[in-house]
């Protein structure tokens, strides 16, 4: 009689549902154990696909400065004398055979590179001679003077060809483009002026500078122009547009000088205080190079 009731027991708890909780499974809780492992398991999955396009992590390479390689110390081979005022400015004819000399009393001497003789004075400016450029692409030679004038002179007859009109103070530098027939002039009235070297017609006033524009740089890729003022400013200018892109305030002191690399895409400018390596096109400073201490 109880096998019978134990049975009808069963039946009445199956119909009723309570040994519904004995037939399910037990889910097993996540254990600290368990989460490392499935997080395990994505990270490997996660390492065998290919990284989406536009995120695949690229290392920075760290910037190492080149050892110079060691040569015999620089001797004096040659004292080159003509010129009975300042020397203020120097050109090498891009086939090294001659150099030109612009000077405070105010001629152009053309000199021979390899004997140093004197091949030729040109005289035409009525001021000291702050800069020189020869062409690379034309028998031309560009000169700048604080008489504001900007002679281009033909090597082939030694005479002026065309004069550029438009600074209003002494102009104290000049650099050529390497590329297009354009040449860029800077001085006291510190403007950047960009001239057609043909039609003699300013292209470009580019003005930002607040002091004198003591030194020009021009290069193929952007920035075309890089202008070095004594208001301690670099600015590498946009050549299209003739606006100023970038203002590099790093230099306590007038910037006299600069200078690109002949290999690297970069440049350098000199002050009294240091002098400082830049990197193109956005002109990120790099290093110092100090040890002098005067302009």
């Amino acid at each position: 009689a109880t096998d019978i009731d134990d049975e009808i027991q069963k039946v009445v708890d199956g119909l009723s549902g309570k040994n519904l909780k004995a037939k399910t499974k037990k889910v097993k809780k996540p254990t600290r154990g368990l989460v490392l492992a499935a997080a395990e398991q994505s990270a490997e999955t996660a390492r065998s696909l290919p990284p989406p396009p536009g995120q695949q992590i690229v290392r920075k390479r760290n910037y190492e400065p080149v050892r110079p390689t060691w040569h015999a110390p620089w001797k004096l081979m040659r004292v080159i004398s003509g010129h009975i005022g300042w020397v203020r400015s120097l050109a090498v004819e891009p086939g090294n055979k001659w150099f030109a000399s612009g000077s405070v009393d105010r001629t152009i001497k053309i000199w021979d590179l390899a004997s140093g003789t004197l091949k030729l004075t040109l005289t035409g400016h009525v001021s000291p001679v702050r800069g020189l450029a020869v062409s690379s692409r034309h028998p031309y030679l560009f000169s700048c003077g604080e008489d504001k004038q900007v002679k281009c002179w033909d090597l082939e007859t030694n005479r002026v060809v065309r004069q550029y009109h438009g600074h209003l103070s002494g102009v104290y530098s000049l650099a050529l483009h390497p590329v297009l027939d354009v040449l860029v002039t800077g001085g006291r009235d510190s403007v950047v002026r960009v001239w057609d070297m043909r039609t003699k017609q300013q292209v470009h006033v580019m003005s930002g500078h607040t002091s004198t524009v003591s030194s020009l740089e021009c290069q193929e890729a952007d920035p075309q122009v890089i202008s070095g003022s004594m208001d301690s400013t670099v600015r590498l200018w946009d050549l299209a547009a003739g606006k100023s892109m970038v203002t590099l305030t790093h230099h306590k002191k007038s910037v006299r000088a600069l200078a690109l690399h002949p290999t690297e895409f970069g440049f350098a400018s000199a002050s009294s205080d240091n002098i400082k390596q830049w990197r193109c096109p956005k002109g990120d400073f790099v290093q110092n190079f100090s040890g002098h201490d005067a302009i």
